[in-house]
């Protein structure tokens, strides 16, 4: 994570219990007491400007409103080479253009501070080691995956230790 930031994300509740799990195992001081931040999401854009200004609110909103409310499955479970486990989105598609349309309104802000070609959708799950493999993260995902869900909002959360929790919302069209 990058320590004291705002990122874009879309929302996925039906993955809460298990991210919200997994964030008290590594560090419960990123659990938000805001009952209406959602931990699992799938990043759109982050790290994301630190102020939210009438400006990039109206911005952020225009983007919202144009994009259409979609639906998606998670059930692949894939490992980056970075050690990340994490969901694999499908259709991927509308993340990659909400991301696209997201980063060239705010190209000041490019995905994961332009770290990666490739911006990949996903969802988060665990972080590989001696312990935790893709096949134990799947073991304990058992009966939650395939998880149905339907993209309905675009969330702009904070993320800081002790302070984490969700700073505006706007709904797709």
């Amino acid at each position: 994570m990058f320590p004291g930031h705002s990122v874009l994300q879309v929302p996925v509740p039906q993955l809460e219990d298990f991210v919200r799990a997994r964030t008290m195992h590594y560090d419960a001081s990123y659990l938000s007491p805001d009952p209406n931040h959602v931990h699992a999401h799938v990043t759109a854009l982050g790290p994301f400007a630190p102020e939210l200004t009438d400006d990039i609110e109206r911005r952020v909103a225009a983007i919202a409103a144009e994009t259409p409310a979609f639906d998606f499955v998670l059930e692949r479970v894939a490992t980056f080479p970075d050690g990340i486990i994490h969901l694999v989105p499908d259709p991927d598609e509308p993340f990659r253009k909400l991301t696209a349309r997201l980063a060239a309104e705010f190209p000041e802000h490019p995905p994961y501070e332009g770290r990666y070609g490739d911006v990949a959708p996903h969802l988060t799950l665990d972080l590989r080691s001696h312990t935790v493999t893709e096949n134990t993260t799947r073991a304990l995902l058992e009966g939650v995956l395939p998880a149905r869900c339907r993209a309905t909002r675009l969330d702009l959360a904070w993320y800081q230790p002790h302070a984490t929790g969700l700073r505006r919302s706007w709904p797709l069209a």
